[in-house]
């Protein structure tokens, strides 16, 4: 399996239908410190309606997102993409810590430098509240 940097523009349908898929497994493992290996040392991040820069930033984001995120589970599909940025669409679902389930939906766009690393990652997400009966996607 791929790591997402093994992956690097320009990119073909292929080789982004293949970065996608390489984020989605990486965000599954909901490892911040190995997620955040992606992203390059002064990446930019806007995250619903947060806006922070830098790789450290990230894996502390992602830190504290997963903490209250329990049982995360995530896809993601490709959308577009060109030399070197990739647009997807995403779902994902998880709990808070009162038990009560969610899904979000939204839609990512990337762009990368040479070496494989996301410079700049944007997103957009609203979250559904769902019964857990109505999950479709699982933790493995």
């Amino acid at each position: 399996m791929p790591l997402p940097t093994d992956i690097r523009p320009p990119f073909t349908r292929e080789s982004a239908i293949a970065k996608v898929q390489a984020a989605e497994d990486a965000w599954n493992s909901r490892d911040p410190s190995q997620v955040a290996k992606a992203y390059s040392l002064n990446t930019h991040w806007r995250n619903r309606d947060q806006i922070f820069v830098g790789r450290e930033s990230v894996e502390a984001f992602l830190t504290d997102k997963w903490s209250k995120e329990l049982d995360y589970r995530l896809m993601k599909e490709l959308w577009a993409f060109t030399d070197n940025r990739i647009s997807v669409r995403f779902e994902y679902e998880w709990r808070n810590q009162s038990n009560e389930w969610f899904r979000t939906h939204g839609n990512e766009h990337w762009e990368f430098d040479d070496s494989g690393l996301m410079v700049r990652r944007d997103m957009s997400a609203n979250d559904i509240a769902i019964h857990e009966s109505d999950r479709i996607y699982h933790t493995k």
